[in-house]
């Protein structure tokens, strides 16, 4: 089942979801403390977060999957945010410079599909910013948050989709060591949750964030082994002279 846009946006709205935004958030501008003069797209549900890596861009746009639904945003002024196909964005090759997937790879049937798309549109050496459930994180285990929800993936799952596609992941962390439990014991504690966590480097963080770049050489496919063709001199075999036993002023006249 997919995840409904009014059913996130009431995520982000309730005090759980301000929790994963704030710490998701600040593993994103760790990775990229400055946007200014970058071309920005955000894939998923990633509004609550380009509206803090976007403050200085050249141009921020937020894509949202048909399945998903989508919302106006930002909430005032001209709406930067439209229902696409995540396999089929509508855009040109390379004319974007920063992607933010969030709440897009977990709910498409194509991962491979979507990253390589993503790859598409982004300018040689561009940069994309993952979220991502963690298949070991307790986050992936209670559906009562939308990281709940999907196909959660593996480290290692998701280091061999990024290779395939030619990305090079730069920066690899964890976030949302906290339990996904709606008690306020748990919402005070959570920072302590986190420098626990990630002090300890803990296996069940809800989320992978991964700053990966875009390669920009293709890989070229192993040649056979050349042949060494040397000089090599070739014999031809010449005609041996014949003898001719008869000649015409050998032979006798007709009688």
């Amino acid at each position: 089942m997919s995840l409904d846009v009014a059913d996130l946006r009431a995520f982000y709205a309730s005090p759980l979801g301000h929790v994963a935004r704030r710490f998701i958030g600040t593993a994103m501008l760790r990775f990229w403390p400055d946007c200014t003069r970058q071309r920005v797209l955000g894939l998923g549900f990633s509004t609550p977060y380009l509206s803090v890596l976007g403050v200085n861009a050249e141009r921020v746009i937020a894509f949202m999957p048909a399945a998903q639904g989508v919302v106006n945003w930002p909430t005032g002024g001209l709406s930067a945010s439209a229902l696409v196909e995540p396999t089929l964005l509508p855009l040109p090759t390379a004319s974007i410079d920063r992607v933010v997937l969030v709440h897009a790879l977990e709910e498409t049937e194509s991962p491979d599909d979507l990253i390589e798309e993503v790859g598409r549109v982004l300018s040689p050496g561009g940069r994309m910013i993952l979220v991502v459930p963690n298949r070991r994180g307790l986050w992936a285990r209670m559906d009562g948050t939308p990281f709940g929800q999907g196909r959660p993936f593996s480290r290692s799952q998701l280091e061999s989709l990024l290779r395939a596609a030619e990305f090079a992941p730069e920066n690899w962390t964890e976030a949302l060591y906290v339990p996904p439990l709606r008690r306020r014991l748990l919402m005070r504690s959570a920072s302590a949750w986190e420098r626990v966590g990630a002090g300890l480097a803990l296996p069940f963080a809800g989320v992978h964030v991964i700053d990966a770049t875009k390669q920009v050489y293709r890989r070229i496919p192993l040649r056979a082994t050349r042949r060494s063709f040397a000089f090599r001199p070739i014999l031809m075999p010449q005609p041996a002279p014949t003898q001719r036993t008869d000649t015409a002023g050998d032979r006798a006249p007709p009688g």
